[in-house]
């Protein structure tokens, strides 16, 4: 009886992992007339590979530091280091990532051969950071609230589950308008609400503000299913627990802290899983609203991985973002699971 499903789970789960797993070692392509080579770690060293470049500023023949107009320490230019194989082959076809000023007026620059993968890495693990504690959190609030015998109570509980049962893209779609920088919803409301001030800003334009536009649009759609699932957990308390804590004289927050929340254990270390996966997995979003921009600052690793597979051809750099993922996410999970077990 579970022969069938032991070969779907196989065809389409364990064998494509190790088919990416073992291309992610070579150089394939999509379609190319090259043969195919077994390359090694050569795929992860490329993306995942960082080097640290610390310039200081040009001084001039008196042994004083050059200052430009404005009167700020004028440095060389990266380039000069990132294009000139003789004398700096470590650096030699790599882009900057970031800087950050240190002591001296020196400042250390940050560059990698693949700096798009990791603004994706980067992103991924910062939408996953704000996401998971934000949408758990209002999850378990939302579900603390509803968990009430009123009149009528079943009514809020399918409007905070509605957003859930809406395809991610048609809430893309949906939102793309609300976020739109001209005649976008949220713009409409903020000018009426502050009578006029507030200058419309383009949401997803704008490098600053469209990742936490994405990720206030992730918690509000997938906010309703946990919430769901802390209801569950909530309604399997005995009532007994909390006559037992009234009768003792304790406060709400008592309550809560004493007798709700060591009974919701279960309930959260399988909520926190399922939103730690869920945002990892970052795609549809970033595919319909941003395409990745503006200028990187959306990328994922999903995104990456779809992008180098399929419109770039790169099948090995796609399957390495996949393995990459899969080992992030397995980390994670398993980190998650020792925090939250039992203890003697």
């Amino acid at each position: 009886m579970a022969l069938p499903a032991c070969l779907l789970v196989f065809t389409f789960l364990i064998l494509p992992f190790f088919m990416a797993f073992g291309l992610s070692l070579t150089n394939q392509r999509l379609v190319s007339p090259n043969p195919t080579e077994f390359v090694g770690l050569d795929n992860f060293k490329k993306m995942l590979g960082v080097s640290f470049l610390i310039i200081e500023p040009e001084m001039d023949e008196a042994g004083h530091i050059k200052l430009d107009n404005e009167g700020n320490p004028i440095y060389p230019r990266v380039r000069n280091f990132t294009r000139n194989q003789e004398d700096f082959p470590q650096f030699y076809k790599k882009r900057e990532w970031f800087q950050l000023g240190l002591q001296d007026g020196k400042v250390l620059v940050v560059l990698s051969q693949d700096v798009v993968f990791l603004k994706a890495l980067a992103n991924t693990m910062l939408f996953a950071l704000v996401v998971c504690p934000v949408q758990a959190g209002l999850a378990l609030f939302l579900a603390l609230l509803i968990n009430q015998p009123l009149r009528g109570i079943n009514i809020f509980r399918t409007i905070y589950f509605a957003p859930v049962v809406i395809s991610m893209v048609v809430v893309s779609m949906l939102w793309r308008f609300i976020y739109d920088g001209q005649n976008g919803l949220l713009n409409t409301l903020m000018q009426m609400f502050s009578f006029g001030l507030f200058e419309p800003i383009d949401w997803l334009g704008n490098t600053s503000t469209a990742l936490p536009a994405i990720m206030a649009m992730s918690v509000w759609q997938g906010v309703g299913f946990h919430m769901v699932i802390w209801l569950s957990g909530l309604q399997t308390i005995p009532l007994s627990h909390y006559e037992v804590a009234r009768i003792e004289g304790a406060t709400r927050w008592q309550t809560f802290r004493y007798v709700t929340w060591p009974s919701l254990r279960n309930t959260a270390i399988l909520v926190m899983v399922i939103i730690t996966m869920q945002a990892f997995t970052l795609y549809p979003q970033i595919q319909v609203m941003t395409r990745g921009g503006p200028l990187d600052s959306t990328q994922s690793l999903v995104f990456q991985a779809v992008i180098r597979g399929y419109e770039k051809q790169d099948i090995s750099g796609g399957s390495a973002i996949s393995v990459i993922l899969f080992l992030l996410v397995l980390s994670i999970s398993l980190f998650q699971r020792y925090l939250t077990r039992e203890k003697n």
